[in-house]
C-alpha cells in the first residue's frame, strides 16, 4: 500500500475524528486524519475544554464572595481577565499537543489540509501553501463538526457583537452583555459572565431556557439566575441592533412590548449549524437532512464506504456522543464482534452553569407526552449534609421510574458537581436498574451522591431526610 493509500481516512480531528483515527489505528487499519486548522477541533480549542478553565475562574470568584462564611475576610481582590484567559489557552494548548502525541504513537498519518471528495474513495487534500495530492481509502468517515450559527438580523463583527471566539478570549471585561440564546453554550457564558462581575440579560426565543431540559430544571436554573442578578428574558426575540456611541442598543420583543436594552457587547450563541459544505458531498449523492449529513445507527451514509459522525452527522451535538460514534463506526467497519449501535436515550447532557445542569433520558413532559405512567422522585440538596457543609445547597435530583416496571427512564439534576454524578444514573440507565434495585445500592456518606439515592427512594415513597 502506498503513501496515499489507507484503510481508513477521516476527515476532521475532534474529539470524533481522533477518536476514529486511534482506534482504527488500534485495530490495525492503515490510517490517516486530514485536519485543515488544529487537532481536537472546536471542542478542545474553542468550545468544552477552554470554557471549563474559564467557569473555573468564575467558581473561584464565588468562592471568594463568600469566604465570610466560612470564617475568612478577604479586604480586597483584584481581576485580571487576560489572566484567565491565558490560562486557559495554556490548557487548550496542552491538551492539543496531547492528540498530536497520540495520533503519532498509533502512527496515525496525519494531513493538515483541506479535504474534498474527487470521486467514490478519492478524496483531494489541499495545504496551506495550496499544494495538492491525492488519497485514497475505501471507508473515509466526515467528522468535521459543526459552526456557530448567525441571525441576519445580529451580525458578529467580533468587536460588538461576540461569536463564541471572541467571548474565550476577551481584551477585558465588559460591564454589561446581551447573550442571545439560553441553550448549553449561551447560558454557560451568561453565567461565566455574571459570576465574574458582569451585569448579564440573558434572551431566548423559547418559553424557557435551556429548552432540551426537564422545565422544573430551566425553571429553577432561571431563577437562581435572576437572584444572582441575571436578567433573562424567555419569549423574546431581538428585533434589530445599532451601535450608538461604542455601545449596541438591542430592541427586543417581548410579549408585551419591544424595550431597547443597551449594553456594552452582544453574544450570539443561538445553536450550531453543520460543516458539511465544500466537501464535494453533493456531487456523491450524500443524502441530508435539515443540512446534516443523513446516517444509520452505524453511521453509514446513503453512499457505500462514507460514513459521518459528531456534530456534522445531527443532534446532540456533543463531544462525547461524536466519541462514542466513533468507536462504534470504526469497530464496525473494522468487523468487530458485538458492536452496539448508539442507544440516544442513553446519552448524558452536562451545562456548566452556576448552578451546574445534568440529565440523561426522558424529561418529565416527553415521557407523559409519550403516555407513560411514571413515578418521580426529587430530593433538595439543601437537605443534604455534605451540600451544607460546603455551602452549595442550591439544586435538586429528579428521577423519574416507569410506574409499571420500575425502569430508569429519565434523572434530572442542578447542582454542585452534579455533572460529575450524571454518570451514575447514565451507568444505572445503561445496565436496566430500577427502582428497586437503586434503592439497594449502598451510597458513601457523607457525599453529594446521597441525594441520588434519596430521589430514588422519594419516587418510591420511601425518603428517610425530606
Amino acid at each position: 500500500m502506498s503513501d496515499t493509500q489507507f484503510d481508513v481516512i477521516v476527515i476532521g480531528a475532534g474529539p470524533g475524528g481522533y477518536v476514529a483515527a486511534i482506534r482504527a489505528a488500534q485495530l490495525g487499519l492503515k490510517t490517516a486524519i486530514v485536519e485543515e486548522k488544529h487537532l481536537g477541533g472546536i471542542c478542545l480549542n474553542w468550545g468544552c475544554i477552554p470554557t471549563k478553565a474559564l467557569l473555573s475562574g468564575a467558581a473561584v470568584a464565588q468562592q471568594l464572595k463568600h469566604a465570610g462564611q466560612f470564617g475568612f475576610t478577604v479586604a480586597s481582590v483584584d481581576f485580571d481577565i487576560q489572566q484567565l484567559v491565558q490560562h486557559s489557552r495554556k490548557v487548550s494548548s496542552q491538551l492539543v499537543q496531547g492528540i498530536g502525541q497520540l495520533l503519532k504513537k498509533n502512527q496515525v498519518t496525519v494531513f493538515t489540509a483541506r479535504a474534498q471528495f474527487i470521486g467514490k474513495e478519492q478524496l483531494e487534500v489541499t495545504d496551506v501553501d495550496g499544494k495538492k495530492q491525492q488519497i485514497s481509502a475505501p471507508h473515509i468517515i466526515v467528522a468535521t463538526g459543526a459552526k456557530a450559527a448567525n441571525l441576519a438580523q445580529i451580525p458578529v463583527d467580533g468587536q460588538h457583537v461576540w461569536s463564541y471566539k471572541e467571548a474565550l478570549i476577551p481584551e477585558e471585561l465588559p460591564k454589561s452583555l446581551l447573550v442571545v440564546g439560553s441553550g448549553a453554550i449561551g447560558s454557560e457564558f451568561a453565567s461565566l459572565y455574571q459570576d465574574l462581575g458582569c451585569q448579564v440579560t440573558l434572551v431566548d426565543i423559547a418559553k424557557q431556557i435551556l429548552p432540551s431540559e426537564d422545565l422544573e430544571v430551566a425553571k429553577y436554573v432561571q431563577k437562581q439566575f435572576e437572584q444572582q442578578g441575571m436578567q433573562v428574558l424567555t419569549d423574546a426575540a431581538v428585533q434589530k441592533i445599532e451601535i450608538v456611541q461604542g455601545q449596541v442598543h438591542c430592541h427586543v420583543e417581548t410579549s408585551s412590548e419591544v424595550k431597547v436594552i443597551i449594553v456594552d457587547k452582544v453574544l450570539s450563541a443561538i445553536g450550531v449549524r453543520p460543516n458539511s459544505q465544500n466537501l464535494g458531498l453533493e456531487a456523491l449523492g450524500i443524502e441530508f437532512e435539515n443540512g446534516f449529513i443523513k446516517v444509520d445507527q452505524w453511521c453509514k451514509t446513503n453512499v457505500v464506504g462514507v460514513y459521518a459522525i459528531g456534530d456534522v452527522a445531527g443532534a446532540p451535538c456533543l463531544a462525547h456522543k461524536a466519541s462514542h460514534e466513533a468507536i462504534l463506526c470504526v469497530e464496525k467497519i473494522a468487523g468487530v464482534a458485538n458492536v452496539h449501535a448508539l442507544d440516544r436515550t442513553q446519552i448524558p447532557g452536562c451545562i456548566f452553569t452556576h448552578p451546574q445542569v445534568a440529565s440523561i433520558g426522558l424529561t418529565e413532559q416527553k415521557a407523559k407526552a409519550a403516555g407513560l405512567n411514571v413515578n418521580i422522585g426529587k430530593f433538595p440538596l439543601q437537605a443534604n449534609g455534605k451540600a451544607l457543609a460546603l455551602g452549595e445547597t442550591a439544586g435538586f435530583v429528579k428521577t423519574i421510574f416507569d410506574q409499571k416496571t420500575g425502569e430508569l427512564l429519565g434523572a434530572h439534576m442542578v447542582g454542585h458537581e452534579v455533572t460529575e454524578h450524571i454518570q451514575g444514573f447514565a451507568i444505572a440507565k445503561y445496565l436496566e436498574a430500577t427502582d428497586e434495585s437503586l434503592a439497594q445500592v449502598i451510597f458513601p456518606h457523607p457525599t453529594l451522591s446521597e441525594a441520588m439515592h434519596e430521589s430514588v427512594l422519594s419516587a418510591m415513597q420511601r425518603a428517610i431526610h425530606i
